[in-house]
């Protein structure tokens, strides 16, 4: 389903989700089913992070010249009526992961049936790193030397 490389997932590319009605035409692109289950996966307990290794190094990039990108980390097939998600994460030490990893999906299942309209049909969560809190205290010591 992800193309993957060196670590990080990019969505895949395929049709947008169309809905035609006697009033108009709806369509929802596949950008739009990443971007809201990366808002949810980001909304879960537990999560530090969205993305792989390399993914996590360009998302900093992007974001210091855009702003966060929603979809980092996240993987979405979208057919006509259902859709399924791989989402990388970073969770937050100490918590147990599979929970984390069930709250993303639980979360991630309810936003895109909820706004997008979709059956979820998987929602496949790898978990690549765990975030010490020390991690971010290590971040702030000042250099030695100068």
């Amino acid at each position: 389903m992800a193309n993957t490389t060196s670590g990080s997932t990019t969505p895949v590319v395929s049709t947008p989700t169309s809905v035609q009605t006697s009033l108009g035409k709806t369509v929802i692109n596949d950008g739009v089913v990443a971007k809201v289950a990366g808002i949810a996966a980001r909304e879960a307990r537990g999560v530090y992070a969205l993305g792989g290794g390399a993914a996590r190094a360009f998302g900093a990039i992007r974001e210091a010249v855009a702003g966060t990108d929603q979809t980092q980390g996240i993987s979405v097939e979208v057919g006509e009526t259902q859709v399924a998600v791989d989402i990388t994460i970073v969770a937050e030490y100490p918590l147990a992961l599979q929970d984390v990893a069930d709250g993303v999906r639980s979360g991630v299942i309810r936003a895109i049936e909820t706004i997008v309209g979709l059956e979820v049909t998987e929602v496949n969560v790898t978990v690549n790193d765990v975030h010490l809190p020390s991690d971010d205290a290590d971040q702030t010591v000042e250099a030695r030397v100068q």
